[in-house]
């Protein structure tokens, strides 16, 4: 039987890079995202390439109880795979940022990522099947000044990923948490909506690359994926050194790249 995705934020980056390779599996797709326009860019050229089926859902997902909505209009259709990739950063002083962005985020990254998840999961338990993909960041391994709530709320995504990963064993669910470093997708031309860019640019990747390693990684069944030797590297230093340190070096690195 044909299997079911469902990927938020699935119009652009690495969202869009992971919907082909689970199409070259058979995959049919329901792709969740902001933008009608891509999405409808997106299924045409998907079921063009890979005749598979995709199913479009033009939702603004930082809303609260957007995921009620969403499963609601899925039906009967049971989703196997869920990948919770939307996302967006906000670089700046939290003294300084603007609440209502940052609101929109919190329900993002945190409530609308754990009811999605918490919506879905209850169908593949019982069904004994099910992966799901939550796109964390290495910037869950440390605070992050200049960023602090997109910091936090990747360290929130890692920590659920792996609680609800060990729950799960035995079920045939997997949970995996991909948290790649700075990669080339429009995260870099929404990240500063309303304050100075960030431009971090070094140790980057292509979302090609992210999206093929996390994909392996999720099959796998890995609850924490982090694709590059220097990232599994840096996702280390937390543990050795004081946690002021690393703020610090952090807040360095974030300043040097304004």
């Amino acid at each position: 039987m044909t299997k079911t995705v469902l990927i938020t934020g699935g119009a652009s980056g690495l969202g869009l890079e992971l919907a082909p390779l689970f199409a070259k599996d058979n995959y049919d797709l329901v792709l969740v995202d902001i933008n009608a326009k891509k999405l409808n860019e997106a299924k045409v050229y998907l079921e063009r390439d890979y005749k598979v089926n995709v199913r479009t859902m033009a939702k603004d997902l930082s809303q609260v109880n957007i995921s009620q909505e969403i499963v609601t209009e899925l039906g009967e259709t049971e989703i196997d795979v869920l990948v919770n990739n939307a996302g967006f950063g906000l670089f700046g002083t939290f003294a300084t940022t603007d609440w209502e962005r940052e609101a929109q985020m919190l329900n993002l990254h945190v409530l609308t990522t754990t009811h999605l998840t918490k919506l879905l999961l209850k169908g593949m338990v019982q069904r004994g099947f099910g992966r799901i993909l939550n796109l964390s960041s290495l910037a869950a391994f440390q605070p992050g000044p200049l960023m602090s709530l997109y910091y936090a709320t990747k360290g929130y995504m890692l920590s659920f990923s792996e609680a609800i990963a060990n729950e799960l064993k035995g079920t045939g669910v997997t949970v995996t948490a991909l948290c790649p470093g700075p990669t080339k997708t429009s995260f870099q031309e929404v990240v500063s909506s309303g304050t100075t860019e960030n431009k971090i640019t070094f140790n980057m990747a292509t979302a090609k690359d992210v999206a093929a390693y996390g994909y392996k990684a999720m099959n796998k069944g890995k609850s924490v994926a982090i694709p590059g030797g220097f990232n599994k590297f840096l996702a280390t230093l937390p543990r050795f050194m004081p946690r002021n340190v690393a703020t610090s070096i952090v807040r360095n690195i974030q300043e040097k790249n304004r």
